[in-house]
């Protein structure tokens, strides 16, 4: 274990998406650092690994500039390849175990889970921190688990106690604090941030500051 009671999470975590936001993941990650994000996510599910490869590596060189912990959702290769600073994996990717014998100790690793069983279990998993969604209905993804509510959150948060928790999962500007305030370390936001791309410096801002 690499310390589930230790990482440091911040309250808003940024993924990217090319498709809600028009932009290269570079470009979204430039604007996010400038509104303030300190650890991003790089998601892609559509582009041909070669490309993804050639956006992470120019979106790794803008964040490390600036000090920002750029994480790779599902693709431990192009997380190595290209030097990210972890991981987010699912249920279904590589193991936790082996994502960690290949990036090594100081690597982050994240785990998504979808209910209390799956959270309790991961907790013997070398990783970081956890997530849990979906807390709300999402457009984002279409093979999603059922929908949690913030009564399924504060459950989670009750079994896993202090480990550091990400919810995820159609969480919008005016729902994020009371994710929060159930029991969340950190809110996880795609459409809320990214929908109007040439706002998103300005909402990232905005949402951090009231957090």
């Amino acid at each position: 274990m690499t310390g589930l009671t230790r990482f440091d999470l911040p309250r808003v975590y940024p993924l990217t998406d090319v498709k809600t936001s028009g932009l290269a993941h570079a470009d979204q990650v430039q604007l996010l650092i400038a509104g303030g994000a300190t650890l991003i996510q790089l998601r892609e599910k559509q582009m041909p690994p070669r490309e993804f490869y050639e956006q992470t590596k120019a979106a790794v060189e803008i964040a490390r500039r600036s000090g920002v912990r750029l994480i790779i959702n599902d693709r431990v290769d192009i997380a190595l390849a290209a030097n990210a600073h972890g991981v987010h994996l699912g249920q279904d990717d590589m193991p936790p175990e082996a994502a960690r014998r290949l990036l090594g100790d100081r690597a982050i690793i994240g785990y998504s889970t979808h209910d209390v069983e799956q959270a309790t279990k991961a907790l013997t998993l070398p990783i970081d921190y956890l997530a849990i969604g979906p807390i709300f209905a999402t457009s984002t993804k279409t093979d999603t688990s059922p929908v949690l509510g913030l009564e399924g959150l504060r459950a989670v948060r009750k079994a896993v106690g202090a480990c550091p928790l990400v919810a995820i999962g159609g969480i919008s500007l005016t729902t994020a604090r009371e994710v929060i305030e159930a029991g969340a370390d950190s809110v996880a936001l795609i459409s809320a941030l990214l929908s109007k791309s040439t706002h998103i410096s300005e909402t990232f801002e905005a949402l951090n500051s009231r957090l």
